[in-house]
């Protein structure tokens, strides 16, 4: 019971500080909500600024939501029996063995695939909607879930199995064989990813010939940056949002622009908003941020190997392990669904990395191209996309990746 004491302890303060958070973020932004802060008042209308509190208040209440019922979730596969039921009966239907435990896992994220459906409806074809972003049809939603699942089925399946019967047969070190699978797996999504996954939901033509490509081409010069190609993505089949990423690695690198971006900004501020995406390659942020989910998961895949030995991380949970037989599937279940509980108060260790590198990427943009089209275009795109210019500072500390719009535009309009 030693641990049920301590799950408990952790899951009710995680939830307890995410809801006190949202409500912090709830309460400040509707606070600020009547005026636009100074140094944007020639920028923002009072309206535009208020609807960007409308629509972050609306996605916070939608997750406080959300959090309840992942609360709740947890808690029956856990503690109230309901992944040591779900394992039992698969057992009654299936027997022992690999089948067995690859059905438990993929039951669970059925289950709570099944269990978010309405959360994501909702929040596409009501928020989104309300506030003018959404641009999905109905059908396209559901082609979307279909053509995931799918994936999930034909990528996913193998890699379970590749997992499971390390587990199984690799000895006490079966983890170290995992994680050096996953790792390699993760390494050939990110070159499969571009050329063959992405396609699959949207399509992607190379930006035309023009001002904007010469442009494009020049920045990628000064920077000594190669790529296979300079695409446009329809992202506006789905919503209003704009954003640019790279996509791939090594020769397979793609640029990649939402043409909702194209539509928002002039070249100038397109081509700033690429040379900060450059910057978070240049300075190895990308590098960087592959190394540390490499270590991380390490770790994570070290104390699972502990862990799926020890009795007492499955009595303690609520579920009873086979004695004798293979218990890989239940382990693996059990500690993805209990280790966010734990993970969620490093956040804000995350959260400082991201903003530091985003400072990082913005100085080496007003150095490659002109900081004054990088504030141009993140107003316009604050603007476009009914982010919030006045977070609480506690929220943003935990959470976000990015630093707050006027400490961002401020370290832009210092001298480089």
């Amino acid at each position: 019971m030693t641990f049920t004491i301590v799950f408990l302890i952790a899951f009710i303060a995680s939830f307890g500080l995410r809801h006190w958070l949202a409500q912090r973020q709830i309460r400040h932004v509707a606070k600020n909500r009547e005026s636009v802060p100074t140094e944007f008042a020639e920028k923002i209308t009072l309206a535009d600024h208020q609807k960007a509190a409308d629509y972050t208040i609306a996605k916070l209440r939608l997750g406080i939501l959300e959090n309840g019922v992942s609360a709740i979730v947890l808690i029956a596969f856990t503690l109230m029996g309901g992944l040591q039921i779900l394992n039992f009966a698969l057992l009654q239907w299936l027997g022992e063995g690999m089948i067995q435990q690859i059905a438990l896992l993929v039951s669970i994220a059925l289950i709570s695939g099944a269990i978010d459906l309405p959360f994501s409806w909702y929040k596409q074809f009501q928020l989104e909607e309300r506030f003018g972003f959404n641009r999905m049809g109905k059908k396209l939603f559901f082609t979307d879930m279909i053509k995931g699942i799918a994936l999930a089925i034909v990528i996913g399946t193998p890699l379970l199995w590749a997992i499971l019967s390390l587990m199984a047969k690799a000895g006490s070190l079966w983890w170290l064989w995992a994680w050096a699978v996953i790792t390699g797996f993760s390494l050939l999504m990110q070159w499969i990813f571009p050329s063959f996954i992405a396609p699959i939901f949207n399509k992607f033509k190379a930006l035309e010939d023009g001002p904007l490509k010469t442009q494009i081409e020049a920045l990628l010069q000064r920077c000594d940056f190669a790529s296979q190609g300079l695409f446009v993505m329809d992202g506006s089949k789905r919503s209003a949002h704009g954003n640019a990423f790279f996509a791939g690695m090594g020769k397979a690198k793609r640029i990649v622009f939402f043409d909702t971006l194209i539509e928002k900004l002039n070249p100038g501020e397109v081509e700033a908003v690429l040379a900060h995406e450059l910057g978070h390659y240049k300075c190895n942020h990308i590098r960087k941020r592959l190394l540390v989910s490499f270590a991380l998961s390490f770790g994570m895949f070290a104390l699972l190997g502990w862990l799926s030995t020890q009795a007492w991380f499955y009595l303690d949970l609520g579920v009873m392990p086979d004695p004798y037989g293979f218990n890989g599937g239940l382990a693996l279940a059990l500690f993805m669904l209990v280790s966010p509980v734990f993970s969620f108060f490093f956040t804000p260790l995350s959260s400082l990395a991201s903003r530091k590198h985003e400072y990082e990427a913005d100085n080496f943009a007003a150095e490659k191209s002109s900081a004054q089209d990088l504030i141009s275009a993140l107003v316009k795109l604050y603007q476009d996309n009914a982010s919030t210019l006045t977070p609480d500072p506690i929220y943003t500390a935990f959470y976000s990746s990015h630093p707050p719009a006027p400490l961002r535009i401020a370290n832009l309009a210092r001298p480089h």
